[in-house]
């Protein structure tokens, strides 16, 4: 059996070398990529991978195979899948090969800092700032080869100054700082007011990030749906700051925005145009931001419950609450809160994803749309359908996620 790969996988693979970054799109099989990578470092068959030849064994024993995944990926097992057309486990009565294989989470990469001469994935890139999970992946990344995975690679410079630093571009954050970063004079606290030589930063990045040119073979469906808000509370909260689901004055913008978002989205049109959807796609993903949403949405799926018809819903639920699995009923609807489940899955079993309410960040709104946007998925027309009102805040968070940024509370209220 050969492990065939397409055509921009296998030149995505003739591109990378140890500390790279493989950044392709949600769904572009960066998994199997970085696996064929690891499989020619290794001593495999580079026509395997084109479907030429069947599997040809590595060189036995291969490096220690270490994936640093997230909590998710790591309990449902996904690595597994990927790992198994190269005879690859981690269960040692499986694994073709005597080497170990580890799949863990980025919550305990502090355990692996003491490893060396292995092979480290690391999955979902999480080496941002200079906390402990950046200082063990430092550590890790002098004694080993490693390669990074990543949808979006970075957002800023200060973003790639960890794994600039572990490619030996720079010794450490200080010269990284000394050499590039120019601080405001106004702000209170520490804020970069720009960046310099970015022709060099530009230059260092190319050197690393190996793009996955990736064509779709989906048809995504993008609808907005308007429903109603009360004009009326929304501008007496606007005019008078005070937050009538606490009976409090308001302190800050983050205050402010949080309950015109709660006038808006606990609105009962917004309710009835969410039944109006599943009653055309029976089996939905609906993403939402703040727990009475998820109250709410409960307690409008648990009426279907008890029906003994074709119109039971099965509820499942991802969140700091629960970790449920995607339903396997006829009719089902799956809530996900978008901090706890924009990435690190995958759903082949519905072509449906509902944002019954937007986030504020314009990259995990990407990442969670591409939850069902797989290589693998049996369905060509993938549905997205976004509630939202004409109310202010909701068209700035629109503009703001239209024009690839992040939505800003204090610019907008103007607090």
């Amino acid at each position: 059996m050969a492990v065939e790969l397409y055509d921009y996988q296998i030149a995505a693979v003739k591109k990378m070398r140890n500390g790279c970054i493989l950044c392709g799109g949600v769904g572009s099989g960066k998994s199997r990529t970085a696996l064929a990578y690891y499989y020619l470092q290794n001593g495999g068959n580079p026509d395997c991978l084109m479907g030429v030849e069947d599997y040809v064994a590595m060189d036995d024993p291969p490096k220690d195979l270490y994936i640093i995944t997230t909590a998710r990926k790591r309990d449902t097992m996904e690595w597994e899948g990927d790992l198994s057309p190269f005879l690859l486990s981690v269960h040692e009565d499986v694994n073709l090969y005597s080497n170990q294989i580890v799949v863990d989470s980025w919550n305990n990469i502090k355990k692996y800092e003491d490893v060396k001469d292995a092979f480290f994935i690391f999955d979902e890139q999480r080496v941002i700032g200079s906390g402990a999970w950046v200082k063990a992946f430092l550590k890790i990344t002098k004694s080993n080869q490693w390669i990074l995975l990543s949808a979006t690679p970075g957002d800023t410079w200060q973003d790639y100054i960890p794994v600039f630093i572990a490619n030996g571009f720079y010794k450490n954050r200080t010269e990284f700082i000394r050499e590039h970063v120019v601080y405001s004079r106004f702000s209170k606290y520490p804020k970069i007011d720009r960046y310099l030589n970015t022709g060099r930063l530009i230059r260092l990045r190319n050197c690393i990030l190996v793009n996955m040119d990736f064509k779709r073979q989906t048809v995504s469906h993008h609808e907005d749906i308007f429903v109603r808000y009360s004009i009326e509370r929304y501008k007496d909260v606007g005019r008078t700051r005070w937050d009538p689901y606490k009976n409090e004055p308001i302190a800050n913008a983050a205050g402010l925005c949080y309950v015109w978002r709660k006038i808006v989205n606990t609105d009962e049109s917004r309710q009835i145009a969410l039944m109006e959807i599943v009653e055309k796609h029976p089996r939905a993903i609906i993403f939402y931001n703040f727990d009475y949403e998820l109250e709410l949405l409960n307690g409008l799926f648990r009426i279907y419950e008890d029906n003994e018809d074709d119109g039971v819903f099965e509820i499942a639920e991802w969140n700091g609450h629960k970790h449920q699995p995607i339903p396997e009923s006829k009719n089902w609807v799956y809530l996900v809160q978008y901090n706890a489940g924009a990435e690190g899955w995958n759903c082949i079993k519905t072509d449906t994803i509902i944002f019954y309410s937007q986030n504020y960040s314009y990259k995990i709104m990407q990442q969670s749309a591409g939850r069902i946007d797989r290589l693998n998925t049996p369905f060509k027309d993938l549905y997205y359908y976004h509630l939202k009102s004409r109310s202010g805040i909701d068209l700035a968070i629109s503009k703001a996620l239209k024009d690839k940024r992040d939505f800003n509370e204090s610019r907008f209220a103007k607090w």
